[in-house]
């Protein structure tokens, strides 16, 4: 009775008073990390990137030859353009404000939403530079348009007074910001680094050839061998982007892979430049819009199957057998290359916008690079063969490591007691072995004969297993349920793990998808994250992601995640029109073996969630896990207290 009594008590503290509404940049100040990623130092540099990018968005549009960026010795930084200018007019639907003061302080404003003022740019979601407001502790913007020169003061984002007219401005136009980062935000020791700002800004004049970029550092500011002042324009591109950055290394070919090429038929521009090394690192760094992608996309994703595609034509033609045997991962083994795109409206993972998605400039880039690729190769036939059978070489190396890895797993297959309940793949190769980690014997049954048996295998466990985080070792340790997971990787845990004796390249975790599979789920993800961390790190655990339910309509089926997923299926796969019939799986081992395959386990058609633990996220997830996972029930009590707020959908 008191538990019950405790819960209506704390229902009826919960009232519409304790609905808060933020408003303007409020939201950006309480929750900095949803838009910038967090607020340590790469945070902190991604506000000079907002700022730069809308410069780079004047030049890229043919509007702005000039940037300038100048680091001043109080911590503020100051980015300027010779471009159009922010408008300075009413705004029509502010009729009180300017429209310089609507981008500034209010989120999802700007210019760049269609392609009426920019064709290409790398600022899309309106909420750059009005992000940058709020987290400043100061910011002045200046602007020089029709010959006269406005400005504007502001501290955490709040205008101080209204747009001001200066005076005249008869030899100036443009933009300039002038911001100094909030230390109530960063902290009082964070600061912008030169060296870091410096590279920005080169990295920034190679991309776009047509810009010329100034830059001035406060002496006082330098603590290594950052220039003072520089002015950064580069003719060549990435051409000469790639020459800097291997630096007189020995290559393989003497003539780089670099081109230049404009869509004809749209504003879409790639360019690239590659070359391999003898020795080095490898590296392709990407862009989209002149803004980095440092995870990649589907830029880079068209850029590999070009180059694979067409060196392995060429082998063909040229009769070396062996190039049927080469990846795109072969061939970028000993790579160093560029790769920036400019299209229309693209489509980027976060707001930090560090990986692509546009799905169209996968295909715009693999067309565009094929074509040039094939004739460089056909231009050049002794770069083409040396080029070739280096790559052939880095591929039978690979293949070399694989037969290794396999003895070595055959060895310790013979030497495990493998678990009663796992069945395994007929195939004694780790390489492109995964296995499935289900929940209790009817899913095992379920799954196994869904599976492909030749690299696929199955272990049950017999529902929650225990929770590592809060279990001392001996029971650990005397757990049948983790000592049957444990033999069937094979790897050992702790300081004992070794990835050379994991016996699948894939460890897919894959439970119901309910509340408790949910559940089930996290307890192994804590296992993984406190016996086995470097099976995180390099990259082996997965989440499936089965459906909840199926939804039919004669002869068109359709799967969805959850109930929002089937909302929108509803409206757009079925188009809210005639009767759908929905039906919700109970479970894994409720669900047709042939559905299961279709939808959860078959390569070629599922969706698997990558574990992984950022560098910077790490002393947060340990946090994170020692406290919901944990033996201090005091601290899961205290973060349901500050968290519950959030919650929209309470599965009880």
């Amino acid at each position: 009775m008191s538990d019950l009594f405790q819960r209506a008590v704390a229902e009826s503290d919960y009232s519409a008073k304790d609905i808060e509404v933020l408003e303007g940049l409020e939201p950006v100040r309480r929750r900095p990390g949803m838009y910038i990623g967090g607020t340590d130092e790469r945070a902190l540099h991604h506000l000079a990137a907002e700022v730069l990018d809308n410069a780079m968005d004047e030049a890229v549009a043919g509007h702005a030859s000039r940037i300038e960026i100048e680091m001043f010795a109080d911590g503020g930084l100051g980015i300027s353009d010779n471009g159009r200018g922010i408008p300075v007019d009413r705004h029509p639907k502010f009729r009180d404000k300017s429209a310089l003061e609507v981008i500034l302080t209010t989120l999802h404003s700007g210019g760049k939403f269609s392609d009426k003022v920019y064709q290409t740019s790398g600022g899309l979601h309106g909420v750059g530079v009005s992000v940058v407001n709020a987290l400043s502790e100061a910011l002045t913007v200046e602007v020089a348009r029709d010959r006269r020169l406005w400005r504007q003061d502001y501290v955490r984002g709040v205008p101080q007074a209204p747009l001001a007219e200066i005076g005249a401005a008869p030899n100036r136009r443009g933009t300039t910001i002038r911001f100094r980062p909030d230390r109530e935000i960063f902290g009082p020791t964070l600061a912008f680094r030169p060296a870091r700002l410096y590279r920005m800004a080169r990295s920034k004049a190679y991309l776009y050839r047509g810009v010329e970029i100034r830059w001035h550092c406060d002496p006082q500011l330098l603590r290594d061998d950052t220039p003072a002042e520089e002015v950064f324009h580069f003719p060549g591109g990435l051409a000469d982007f790639l020459q800097s950055l291997i630096n007189g290394d020995e290559v393989v070919t003497d003539r780089p892979f670099a081109d230049r090429v404009q869509a004809t038929d749209s504003h879409a521009r790639v360019e690239w430049a590659m070359t391999w090394r003898a020795e080095g690192e490898p590296f392709l760094s990407s862009y989209c819009n002149t803004v980095p992608t440092p995870d990649g996309g589907s830029h880079e994703q068209g850029f590999r199957t070009a180059l694979l595609r067409g060196l392995k034509a060429y082998g063909e033609m040229t009769g070396n057998k062996k190039a049927g045997q080469i990846t795109a991962d072969d061939i970028l083994a000993s790579a160093a290359g560029v790769l920036s795109i400019f299209i229309t409206e693209p489509q980027f993972q976060g707001q930090t916008k560090e990986k692509l998605a546009t799905p169209e400039a996968a295909k715009l880039v693999e067309q565009t690079v094929k074509d040039r690729f094939d004739t460089w190769l056909a231009e050049s036939p002794k770069e083409a063969d040396k080029l070739l059978g280096w790559v052939v070489e880095r591929a039978e190396e690979r293949l070399r490591r694989r037969q290794e890895k396999e003895v070595s797993r055959k060895s310790a297959t013979r030497r495990l007691r493998l678990p009663g309940k796992l069945s395994d793949c007929s195939s004694t190769a780790s390489d492109g072995a995964e296995i499935f980690i289900v929940e209790g014997d009817s899913a095992g049954g379920s799954a196994k004969q869904a599976r492909n048996r030749k690299n696929q295998a199955v272990l049950p466990i017999r529902g929650k297993i225990l929770n590592v985080a809060s279990a001392a070792g001996a029971k650990i340790r005397a757990n049948q349920e983790i000592n049957d997971l444990i033999q069937a990787l094979g790897c050992g845990t702790g300081k004992d793990y070794r990835e050379t004796n994991l016996r699948y390249e894939k460890v897919v975790i894959m439970t119901d998808a309910d509340v408790d599979g949910a559940h089930i789920a996290s307890l192994l993800m804590t296992f993984f994250y406190q016996e086995m961390r470097q099976l995180i790190d390099d990259g082996h655990l997965y989440l499936a992601m089965p459906p909840l339910y199926r939804l039919s309509q004669g002869g068109k089926t359709a799967y969805a995640r959850d109930d929002l997923h089937r909302e929108e299926l509803m409206k757009t796969v079925f188009n809210g029109r005639g009767k759908v019939e929905v039906s919700r799986f109970k479970g894994l081992g409720e669900m047709p073996p042939a559905q299961l395959k279709e939808t959860t386990m078959d390569p070629g058609r599922r969706t698997l969630l990558q574990v992984c633990v950022e560098g910077d996220e790490r002393p947060e997830t340990a946090r994170l896990v020692e406290c919901l996972m944990g033996r201090k029930a005091e601290l899961r009590f205290a973060y349901i207290q500050e968290n519950a707020r959030f919650v929209d959908n309470l599965d009880i």
